[in-house]
């Protein structure tokens, strides 16, 4: 289980990684100020030791912000992983973001 500040972003973010099969849970808790995330990891089922997340890369930095159009939007290991866009619509995956035609910044690639 992983503690980390909350924010609307790393909410989103954890949500989508939670939907796409990533994390087995996301739970956002409130206190006085900002509140946390708790994040649960989600583990190979056969042996329980090999993590669902192989790899993770941030794309888009605050010095080097990365931006596509909708008719370029990355795919990541040939579909079997997800890049993750913050676009006019909000937050979404790769796929969603295709389908709904809007490009925007890719924040990072998981797979």
């Amino acid at each position: 289980m992983i503690d980390c500040p909350r924010s609307n972003m790393k909410l989103r973010l954890a949500e989508i990684l939670r939907d796409e099969g990533f994390l087995n849970g996301v739970v956002a808790t409130e206190d006085n100020k900002q509140g946390m995330l708790k994040l649960t990891l989600r583990y190979d089922g056969r042996t329980g030791h090999g993590s669902a997340i192989t790899g993770m890369r941030r794309i888009s930095r605050p010095g080097q912000r990365a931006y596509v159009p909708h008719h370029e939007v990355p795919r990541v290991r040939n579909g079997l992983g997800i890049a993750i866009l913050s676009t006019s619509q909000g937050v979404m995956t790769d796929r969603e973001a295709r389908t709904k035609g809007v490009g925007g910044e890719v924040l990072c690639e998981v797979w």
